[in-house]
């Protein structure tokens, strides 16, 4: 019996000791991610090193990079009147987050026309809608430098990228 015993206390001393060393670091863990908060990245998002759902059909290398922040792809070329700067645009369109999680879309109307280039809608749009044609639709990958940034807008986190198919409707 008393061989047993100290054979015990060694293993309880042994898994004190693991306890003593893991517990601060469970602690200092749990310390750094309330700092840190969640998994939001901390700077801008970058759409060229994003995972993006399968059912967005986002293909980096396949579209026209104009910046960055902003790629996009023509997925109907429209044939009416070109969207430029200054022009009054309306359209209808469906946002994604790259995870495939859809925030927004105004498919039952919503969204009144706007100015390109004015400031009114997202930097991504500004730029990204510009030659499209009316009947045209297109998707626009956007990096959170010309989305909500940082801050994030309601159901956008901070330094989201987001993923939208816009069909433009008219141009005045």
């Amino acid at each position: 019996m008393s061989s047993a015993l100290p054979f015990r206390v060694a293993i309880s001393r042994r898994s004190l000791l693991r306890r003593a060393l893991l517990v601060p670091a469970l602690v200092a863990s749990g310390m750094l991610t309330a700092c840190l908060g969640d998994d939001s990245p901390t700077g801008p998002s970058v759409p060229a090193s994003e995972i993006y759902a399968a059912s967005l059909g986002v293909n980096i290398p396949a579209m026209t990079k104009l910046s960055d922040a902003l790629y996009i792809q023509d997925i109907a070329v429209g044939t009416g009147v070109e969207a430029t700067s200054g022009k009054t645009v309306r359209l209808n369109y469906t946002g994604w987050l790259a995870n495939g999680t859809q925030f927004d879309s105004n498919q039952s109307g919503g969204l009144p026309p706007f100015v390109l280039g004015a400031g009114r809608v997202v930097e991504g749009w500004d730029r990204g809608i510009v030659g499209m044609k009316v009947g045209g639709r297109r998707r626009l990958v956007i990096g959170s430098a010309l989305g909500y940034g940082a801050g994030g807008s309601g159901p956008i986190p901070p330094n989201a990228t987001m993923v939208f198919i816009v069909e433009l409707l008219s141009v005045n």
